[in-house]
């Protein structure tokens, strides 16, 4: 019987997760050593000083449920804070666009991260290794420095989109970030060039002696503070100290008589659950696979859920989220039939640009039948880098509503909507689909339409994380470069916006495992750059 499997967009993180499996780890100590190494090989994405949902299915420990780890708002936040700094709001309506940029880049910008306080946790309650043996595979690829891989050369060397800054604008932020990410010519390195990083190696040595508490209250959170102090950082040694995640049983539905489980808002599962139960009055696999009638079907279902999170989705612990709302069948029935009807959602922005897809994801199997999926991130990188630190702090605030009195406004403490949204579909009572993804705002897109195309397209899991997408944040009909031009000039005619990428895989980057009679089917996102790797 073979140890298990993982899949993840960067083939170093994954063969380290495969190489804990092997040496008898189980999931979760597979997982956190391939999101160790995945800071150091691709330190944009996700950070020790970053954010995310982790779901944990461990049959044998009788435990289901999540750890959330997003970050929360310093203290010293307030909620008019930037309300004279508005511009514009984000076309998928993730996040505003401010004057002086102080919510995307700088220290202001940073919001009290959990990634790493999260991991230790996993690990030491339901891993079976050492935590110093699951992140010594970190330090050894941060000792020797990390490839500048296609998908991260894409990233960092892109233009401004759409209003925001620019990555590489960013990295000029700090002298440490030029430092590490700029060549003698102060231009970032290209595809194919080995980045060292000295600092994170030393920082990861600290973490592996240390444990999480010499970040949160020991000697590198002191040191953290004192940066964010002297450079009009809003967080604090005592932010750090009072962080906590947050454990929470999964939100649960139902599609095509399969039982589903994904993550509590501030989370996506909730919008996750409302499309697939909006969909399931949909006889699709009838309509084919990305035909006008599919896509126009699916979009607004995208489209409903995206205004029911816009209006009624914030943290639970500051606003009542009506989760029940989302989850409710007769209300899901509701939207069906509109959408039968021929109503179209009208999704309403406040102005124009998009979320960043500063995320990455890990899917975990073994052969106890344990499961873990886990998407962490930075948000959108802040451009911050502490001098001695080595690592990139989260640009989270970004995420906020700079207008006060909404769900989405800044409050201090206060955790930010993200569409991160770990979820497991069932066969029975065990796991069938394991899947999440990075991607912004277009994660719960991608996961919904790789379970659609699994369930009702019968795709192998593979093929289901490879087919063209599409995505509706917005009344714009937002679509992949591969579905045809005769499909989107129907669409165009029945009066729907339609934006083409030029990009052939896009729209999240989803990453699943399917078990099938106890065979393991994996299927990474071709756009990204990762494997599934059975060992």
């Amino acid at each position: 019987m073979k140890k298990g499997m993982v899949c993840a967009p960067q083939p170093e993180a994954v063969e380290a997760g495969a190489v804990a499996l092997k040496k008898g780890g189980n999931a979760v100590d597979a997982a956190i050593t391939c999101a160790l190494v995945q800071t150091v090989v691709d330190p944009m994405m996700c950070g020790l000083a970053g954010f995310g949902s982790m779901q944990l299915f461990l049959p044998k420990k009788n435990h289901h449920g999540y750890i959330d780890f997003h970050t929360t708002a310093p203290a010293a936040a307030t909620p008019d804070m930037w309300l004279d700094e508005i511009e514009s709001q984000s076309r998928d309506g993730f996040g505003f666009i401010l004057k002086n940029k102080a919510n995307e880049v700088g220290y202001e910008s940073i919001m009290t991260p959990g990634s790493l306080k999260a991991y230790y946790e996993a690990v030491d309650e339901y891993g079976t290794m050492d935590w110093k043996d699951i992140v010594q595979p970190a330090i050894d690829h941060a000792a020797e420095g990390f490839t500048v891989r296609p998908h991260f050369d894409e990233f960092w060397s892109a233009s401004n989109i759409m209003g925001r800054m620019a990555m590489v604008d960013k990295l000029r932020h700090t002298d440490a970030a030029r430092d590490i990410y700029f060549n003698e010519a102060g231009e970032t390195y290209p595809i194919g060039s080995v980045v060292k990083n000295p600092d994170m190696k030393r920082t990861l040595e600290r973490i592996r002696d240390g444990g999480a508490e010499i970040f949160y209250s020991g000697e590198i959170g002191e040191e953290i503070a004192h940066d964010m102090q002297a450079n009009g950082g809003l967080m604090t040694l005592d932010d750090l100290k009072n962080y906590k995640t947050v454990r929470s049983e999964p939100v649960w539905g139902e599609y095509r008589g399969h039982k589903v489980a994904s993550n509590q808002p501030p989370g996506g599962g909730v919008m996750i659950q409302e499309m697939l139960q909006i969909l399931e009055h949909f006889d699709l696999g009838a309509m084919g696979h990305n035909s006008p009638d599919y896509i126009a079907t699916v979009a607004e279902a995208m489209k409903w859920a995206t205004i029911d999170k816009d209006g009624k989705m914030g943290d639970p612990a500051f606003e009542d989220v009506p989760i029940t709302e989302f989850t409710d069948r007769a209300y899901a029935a509701e939207l069906a039939a509109k959408i039968k009807s021929g109503e179209k959602a009208n999704v309403v922005r406040f102005a124009q640009p998009e979320e960043s897809k500063d995320t990455t994801h890990v899917t975990v199997v073994d052969a106890d039948g344990n499961a873990v999926s886990m998407t962490h991130s930075l948000g959108m990188p802040s451009g911050v880098v502490t001098r001695g630190l080595g690592i990139m702090y989260n640009g989270c605030m970004g995420a906020f509503d700079p207008r006060p009195g909404l769900p989405g406004s800044i409050l201090p403490g206060k955790r930010r909507f993200t569409a991160m949204c770990p979820t497991i579909v069932f066969k029975g009572d065990d796991p069938y689909i394991v899947v999440g993804a990075p991607g912004g705002t277009f994660i719960t897109m991608g996961v919904l339409q790789a379970i659609l195309n699994v369930m009702d397209f019968d795709m192998t899991m593979l093929e289901a994380v490879s087919a063209p997408r599409i995505t509706a944040n917005s009344n714009t009909i937002d679509v992949s470069n591969r579905i045809p031009r005769f499909v989107t000039d129907e669409l165009a005619a029945r009066g729907y916006p339609i934006s083409r990428s030029p990009f052939s895989y896009v729209f999240s980057g989803v990453h699943a495992i399917r078990i099938v009679d106890g065979k393991w089917d994996g299927g990474a996102d071709p756009g990204r750059d990762g494997m599934a790797l059975a060992v």
